[in-house]
């Protein structure tokens, strides 16, 4: 049971969800991170007192200097700042809820500091999973998903024997996909869609980048990759189906045929308390599940033809190595400039390819090779907007 916190991102969706949580579990708040959002953060110290407060923006950090002086607060900035604020002695759990590669070395600072790690950054694993499981296995650093698919197939396989043998139990793990907002159309109606239809979600409230990701089907894509890292599986052993109504969250299929799954209402509270109490669960105050009344379950294969973004990620899964930190640095990049409104749908999978074919995959990656891979992925983008 987690006592005392460190949220990395703590002013993103992920971040406010954890402190409302936090707050209903009573837990102490150590350090806060955000990039720019300098009103939200002055709120949330005056709140938690944490302290550290890190505003990976500088010009942001010495604004926040000023407006909090008269607290005991101290205030850093700049991206590296994040591994101070992760390896701080007084939190036993750091949440990662920051989006894309810069959390990357923040959780690794959090890990040699043999803390629970409450992942919400899937790029960590996405990018660099290998060497992250490796690391928390040495230092004896728990690893807690928070995503809502990966806290699902968590919670699922908690029932077997020998967890640290789980792999020989599983015959295959299954993430559900909501569809994001454009299931259903056609690639000619995709592609005309914009910035503003892409950040309708159905289902779920998220930032923006992880919201188009959703609309891509790239977010399930990475899932796939992470979900391969947390149990190191591989791809054949991991299926994605679509669930439109987002009640099931993922589901375990064993060795015996047996399959598992985890249902809730789509409320993200759920998981990110789960990481914070396992192997105990507390009281809540999340509307329950109710069977007699939610909408019926149904189940489709995803349309990789239309949305091509999930099928070039478990191609670079496939491929090991590099190739999902090409993939990710590149969709980050392009995801920005749709974002930006300076390149339409079908430019995100389009550029993510052209990306994966300039840049050279290489095997059991260093970190610096990794941190590499990424941003020559990113030039790749830059270079052809």
């Amino acid at each position: 049971m987690t006592n005392t916190i460190t949220v990395l991102g703590s002013t993103g969706s992920i971040g406010r969800q954890t402190l409302d949580v936090a707050e209903q579990l009573g837990l102490r708040v150590a350090a806060l991170t955000a990039h720019t959002d300098v009103e939200r953060m002055e709120a949330q110290v005056r709140q938690f007192q944490p302290r550290l407060a890190v505003m990976t923006d500088e010009a942001a950090a010495k604004d926040l200097a000023v407006r909090i002086r008269d607290t005991e607060t101290r205030v850093l900035g700049g991206a590296a700042a994040l591994e101070e604020a992760a390896a701080l002695p007084r939190a036993d759990t750091v949440v990662t809820a920051v989006v894309g590669m810069v959390g990357l070395k923040a959780t690794l600072a959090a890990i040699r500091e043999r803390k629970r790690i409450a992942l919400a950054n899937k790029e960590t694993l996405v990018c660099a999973g290998e060497l992250v499981m490796d690391t928390a296995e040495r230092y004896g650093a728990e690893i807690v998903p928070v995503d809502s698919e990966h806290s699902a197939i968590f919670q699922c396989v908690q029932g077997c024997a020998g967890r640290r043998e789980i792999r020989r139990e599983i015959r295959r793990l299954i993430l559900t996909c909501s569809g994001g907002p454009f299931y259903g159309r056609t690639a000619e109606e995709a592609g005309r869609m914009t910035r503003a239809d892409a950040l309708k979600h159905p289902n779920w409230t998220m930032g923006p980048k992880i919201t188009v990701d959703c609309a891509t089907l790239m977010n399930k894509g990475l899932e796939v990759i992470e979900a391969m890292r947390l149990y190191r599986l591989p791809l054949r052993q991991v299926d994605v189906v679509i669930h439109r109504q987002s009640i099931v969250h993922s589901l375990v299929e064993f060795r015996d045929g047996a399959v598992l799954a985890q249902l809730g209402t789509p409320d993200m509270r759920l998981p990110i308390q789960y990481a914070m109490t396992y192997p105990e669960r507390k009281e809540s105050q999340l509307e329950p599940l109710d069977l007699l009344t939610c909408p019926p379950l149904t189940f489709a294969q995803p349309d990789r033809e239309t949305f091509p973004c999930l099928r070039l990620a478990e191609e670079a899964a496939a491929e090991g190595g590099t190739a999902c930190a090409v993939l990710n640095g590149a969709n980050e990049e392009a995801v920005r400039l749709f974002l930006e409104e300076k390149i339409g749908f079908y430019d995100i999978p389009r550029l993510v390819a052209e990306a994966r074919a300039a840049v050279g995959v290489v095997q059991n990656p260093s970190l610096e090779e990794i941190l590499a891979a990424d941003g020559a992925a990113r030039q790749s983008v830059r270079s052809k907007q």
